[in-house]
């Protein structure tokens, strides 16, 4: 198998189950989902099965706690969002919500791997694309994941400016996009066309 695709697998299949694990760890330790479930298939089918109705405060799984990483800048915090990026979309109902996730999720899969399959792999240049583009395929389906199990996205971390103002709550998907996305916006200043050569003129 070519070098590029081994980089490709291992870092979105990273990505996928890093940000599941962090996502599992969230609901047992910050949510009461997992209560009263002794055994790890008890606890995935708690997460991953049918969620709970939307309670008064819009959530499907009851917060227990937060933990505060930073005083006044970073805590753990369960927040759910049926929503793309920020919270984008999140209006629409899930009727209309469901099947335009799944559109945008496929068509980001398919539009990675058709550009991944141009680089050359071996080229020093494309060394941005070839991490970034993994990092960002390998967090939209962390995130697919979420919402094909329960309509809905996990986020967990907050970082706030003594609760004055506050960065809307991602989870590692989402960073893992970012980073992604900011290799792929270095990738394009760094292998960006050059003019051709102007032709030499006849003596």
């Amino acid at each position: 198998m070519p070098r590029k695709y081994v980089i490709l697998i291992a870092v979105a299949l990273g990505v996928i189950v890093l940000d599941q694990w962090t996502k599992y760890l969230v609901v047992r330790e910050l949510t009461s989902q997992m209560q009263g479930q002794e055994t790890l298939g008890g606890r995935l089918g708690a997460m991953f099965g049918e969620p709970p109705p939307q309670g008064f405060d819009g959530l499907h799984y009851r917060p227990r706690r937060s933990i505060e990483v930073a005083d006044s800048f970073f805590r753990l915090r369960y927040a759910e969002n049926p929503g793309a990026a920020w919270g984008l979309f999140r209006s629409l109902s899930p009727e209309k919500r469901g099947p335009l996730f799944h559109v945008v999720s496929l068509g980001a899969v398919v539009l990675i791997v058709f550009y991944f399959r141009k680089l050359s792999g071996s080229d020093p240049e494309e060394k941005w694309a070839l991490w970034g583009l993994p990092l960002v395929l390998g967090g939209a389906l962390g995130n697919y994941i979420d919402r094909l199990a329960r309509g809905f996205v996990i986020d967990f971390l907050e970082a706030h400016w003594f609760d004055k103002a506050a960065w809307p709550s991602f989870n590692v998907a989402d960073a893992a996009i970012c980073v992604g996305v900011g290799l792929l916006l270095v990738d394009a200043f760094v292998r960006k066309e050059k003019p051709a050569p102007a032709e030499s003129k006849a003596a």
